[in-house]
Parts: C-alpha cells; structure tokens; sequence
C-alpha cells in the first residue's frame, strides 16, 4: 500500500484526482473481499504451563492463524514465567521467599490481578478457596506418591503457614503491593491461573480480530464466537468414572469460560479410601467426595477457581457461590453408592441437541 508503482508517474490535474478514487475503490474493494474471504479451521498445540494446550480458530489463511497462535502462545509462556510455582525465579515464587519478611513487595499487573480476584473468592467462600495453600499441597503431593497419610505434626506445620488472611494487599500510587505475614508461606495458583491464561490467550486473539476460536488447557478452556455455520461450539462434559453413570452430554457454547475439578484422573488410594489431588485448605488433606464439577462462567479465570471451590464446599453451597458471579454448575457427585447430579437451569439450557459425533 505504498500508492502508486514507482515505475508510473502521477497524471496532470484533474487525472490525478481521478485516478487517485480509482486507487482508493480499489484499496476499499481488497480489503472487502478479504474480509469475505472463506474461514479455515486451523489447529495448534503447545505444552504450556505443564499441561497441553490447544488452540483452534478460523481465519481466511493460514498465516494469519500461526501468527496469532504464536502471539497467544507468548502471553500464555509470559503468565506462566510470572505465575509458576513451579519456576524458581517466577514473580510468584520470589514473592513466596519474602513471607514471614514484614515487607511489602510491589506486583506485576497479572500476579495482581489473579491474587485479588483469588483473595475475593477465598473471603467469599470462608476460605474454601486459598491461594496461599502451597505448603498443604507439596505436603499431600507427597502423600500421594509415598501411598501414606502425612504425619499430625507435618500437617500442623503446614496448616500454621497456610491461610487466605495471612496474605495482604493493598494499592500504592504505583500500582499493588502484596505481604505474606506467616514464616514459609508458599503461594501456588494452581486452582486459578490456568483460566486466567486463558482468558488471556482469548484476549490475544480478539485484539488481532479472530473472533471464532477456542483455547483449552488441560480439559479448561474459553472459545469465543462459534464456528461459521454453528450455533456454538459443542464441547463434551460429565464424564464420570463410575458405575451406573448418566451418558455424557454435549454443551453449545459461546463466548464464555469453562472449567471442570474431579478426582477422575488425579488420585490415589490410601488405606483403602479414595483421595483427590484437590486439597481442602482447611484440613491440607485431599477430599474424598467422588465427585465432577464443571463450571461455565464469563471469565476462564472465574470457573477455574468455582469449580475448586464447589468441590470443596459440595453442590449446594456451592451453587449460592456460584450464583453471586452469575455461573452456572453442573456436578456430579457419588457420596455413597448413589449417584447425585445438581444441574443449574443456566447450565441446562445450554445442552446441546446435536448427535455426539458432531462434536468437533
């Protein structure tokens, strides 16, 4: 678009107005027809965050998806560089190494973010929701590998670091500051950065103007406007391991975040009773409610951490949550040898009519 070609000269008066309208149609014409252009799905997927990710949208070439998977793929590798408790030297991670400090640390925008939305979440549910669970969770990630319970002592020491109201924060001139008051504190954002990631990536996609696309990330995800000739996106849920289940059924969604929490394929079986790798807070042992949660909210961010949180709460308590973010819930639940099912109408409503092998 660099007008006209440098071998041409530009005609005298009149001609040159004339010839500049027909330059522009032409310019405005392109652009037209390429917006028209056919959709293509294109497909892509990356290890990030420790889990497999996906990415799916359409757009009229391929060379506009690559560039705006790479551009997703940045942010999320970014995030994960900021929010990992895994990585050494993440934001996170050097903020955990201050607790017990009485010093006040500045944060990045993302650890802010996520932290507050977290610290809301935790005050609202009692503390169903921790963030600052760390110490718990390393303990019972042991347990499940060693096929023991952790000692009374060892969970004692790992409950007196752990608590959502010993993380502070509060805003300065320049932005968040954040404060861990317990000695050996440790931050982890596992229940909640992976939808935040998400809601990220989406928004990668959006500012290059893909508009029908979705991301996924170890079962979560966020997709946007539907495939071309869709109603929404058919995605599968309540697949659960356990006899006499209900059939797994086809949600259509759009423009939404969804996120589901189960022991279905993180647990373990320690002195004959069935653990989950999610961790009461409370108590730093994992749960042993049987269960599936899956949660659809606006954000990735917000279902990531409501389904957590349902599954610690259990579906009634969990829906009055749920329900102040205006998520809808669907869980499945096995406290005994009957199967129980909770299903919010919002959630209902969104079954999908379309046979299973039309699920893309």
């Amino acid at each position: 678009m660099n007008g006209l070609p440098a071998a041409q000269s530009a005609p005298p008066g009149g001609l040159w107005k004339a010839s500049l309208m027909v330059l522009l149609l032409g310019m405005l014409t392109g652009c037209a027809t390429s917006d028209q252009a056919p959709l293509v799905r294109y497909e892509f997927q990356r290890p990030q965050m420790g889990l497999p990710f996906r990415i799916v949208l359409y757009t009229p070439d391929s060379l506009t998806a690559t560039r705006a998977a790479d551009a997703a793929w940045s942010r999320i590798a970014d995030l994960n560089a900021s929010l990992s408790d895994y990585e050494a030297e993440s934001e996170l991670s050097r903020l955990s190494r201050t607790s017990g400090s009485d010093r006040w640390v500045p944060l990045g925008p993302d650890l802010a973010r996520v932290l507050r939305t977290g610290q809301e979440i935790s005050r609202l549910s009692g503390g169903a929701f921790d963030v600052t669970v760390g110490p718990e969770v390393l303990l019972w990630r042991r347990a499940r590998r060693q096929r023991e319970l952790p000692s009374e002592e060892a969970l004692a020491t790992a409950r007196a670091a752990t608590g959502w109201t010993y993380l502070q924060l509060r805003r300065t001139g320049a932005g968040w500051e954040a404060k861990l008051e317990r000695p050996n504190m440790r931050l982890d954002l596992g229940g909640i950065a992976k939808g935040y990631a998400l809601d990220e990536a989406a928004a990668v996609l959006r500012k290059l103007r893909i508009e029908r696309f979705l991301v996924s990330g170890g079962g979560d995800l966020v997709v946007g406007d539907p495939p071309p000739g869709e109603s929404g996106w058919r995605i599968q849920a309540g697949v659960f391991d356990a006899t006499n289940a209900p059939p797994p059924r086809l949600l259509s969604l759009k423009n939404i975040g969804l996120a589901t929490s189960g022991d279905t394929f993180q647990r373990a079986e320690i002195g004959g009773v069935r653990y989950s790798h999610i961790v009461n807070p409370q108590t730093g042992l994992g749960l042993t409610d049987h269960s599936l949660v899956t949660v659809l909210a606006r954000k990735g961010m917000t279902a990531d951490a409501l389904s957590k949180v349902i599954s610690v709460l259990g579906p009634q308590r969990g829906l009055r949550l749920a329900q102040k973010y205006r998520a809808d819930v669907f869980v499945l639940r096995q406290p005994t040898e009957t199967i129980e099912q909770t299903v919010s109408k919002g959630f209902a409503d969104r079954w999908a009519v379309e046979p299973p092998e039309a699920s893309p």
